[in-house]
């Protein structure tokens, strides 16, 4: 089976972004924006921000016309209050539904440079899965763009929603996402901190294409974790897999996407099929965007992967 095309955007995402490296993004503002909640409602223009990339960009004022071109980024947005000021997107920016209605400037990885300057942003706001030839580009052409990307744990997560409020001028609403977030970690992590960990293993791929799962040092292995499970893919690195380790390891519960068939094919792939999770009607599905997208919806996905790991204690 091939390797999905959001499937591809997890093992980018969560090596590279989402390889999530820690932006210890120091401004000179008026206003640090990594400093405290203090200083969420009151964003003061300009604005200078140094990103995931060491860059220092300056917005002059509220951003009117954006351009995001990163799924949780899009998300995030949105979730601020923001998208009616979103004119650009990407291919694979499709929540809320609204955002589809938004012209989409290309590929998340290499868009359309054309498109961009057409829609005369006041900012691009990405992840770093955005190619940095595109980025010099663009600068030259005098569109600010500022890349974003969080550490493997839900702080970076925090810490992305912060930022994007200051860019945006909706500190207050980032602040009290975060604070609803931080809630929902807190029950999910208290309700299953006393449970036997079953193993438990994401297949993000499967098949002719070869076997891929999350890895110790990834953002879904660790939510695997907190969600009350043992991952059983945690005595490797990144994404790759091997059939003769998941067959010898057996996990108890299997998670898969519940878009394209995905359960009814690993139902009948070689392998996959004897292994007991699948006898034992324990190949459960989810909605992989709320897992896979570092965004407002993240704690959701934590929940939900806990239902599956542990239905008994979520009745």
């Amino acid at each position: 089976m091939f390797m999905r095309k959001n499937i591809i955007v997890v093992a980018l995402a969560v090596l590279v972004c989402f390889v999530f490296s820690a932006c210890a993004s120091k401004t000179t503002t008026n206003k640090d924006i990594n400093t405290t909640k203090n200083a969420a409602s009151n964003v003061v223009y300009p604005l200078k921000v140094v990103d995931s990339y060491k860059r220092t960009v300056t917005i002059e004022k509220e951003p009117k016309r954006i351009i995001t071109i990163a799924p949780n980024v899009t998300e995030a947005i949105y979730a601020l209050g923001k998208g009616s000021s979103v004119v650009g997107r990407s291919n694979y920016d499709d929540y809320p539904n609204e955002v589809l209605k938004v012209l989409s400037v290309g590929d998340l990885l290499a868009p359309s440079i054309e498109k961009i300057v057409e829609l005369k942003p006041d900012v691009v706001l990405t992840s770093t899965l955005f190619n940095k030839d595109v980025i010099k580009k663009l600068e030259k052409l005098n569109i600010k763009v500022i890349v974003l990307s969080d550490d493997k744990n839900f702080n970076g997560v925090y810490n992305t929603m912060f930022k994007l409020g200051q860019v945006v001028n909706a500190g207050a609403k980032a602040e009290s996402i975060t604070s609803e977030m931080k809630k929902k970690v807190a029950y999910v992590t208290t309700k299953v901190s006393k449970a036997k960990k079953p193993t438990v293993y994401y297949i993000a791929g499967f098949g002719k294409s070869g076997d891929f799962t999350a890895g110790k040092d990834t953002f879904i292995g660790n939510m695997i974790e907190m969600a009350g499970g043992k991952n059983a893919a945690d005595d490797v690195i990144g994404w790759k897999y091997s059939l003769e380790k998941l067959v010898q390891k057996d996990p108890d519960v299997l998670i898969c996407s519940n878009l394209y068939d995905s359960k009814k094919s690993i139902e009948v792939t070689n392998g996959y099929k004897n292994l007991k999770a699948v006898r034992n009607g324990k190949l459960l599905e989810i909605d992989e965007n709320i897992i896979v997208r570092q965004g407002p919806r993240l704690a959701d996905g934590l929940e939900a992967i806990a239902k599956i790991v542990h239905p008994e204690l979520f009745k």
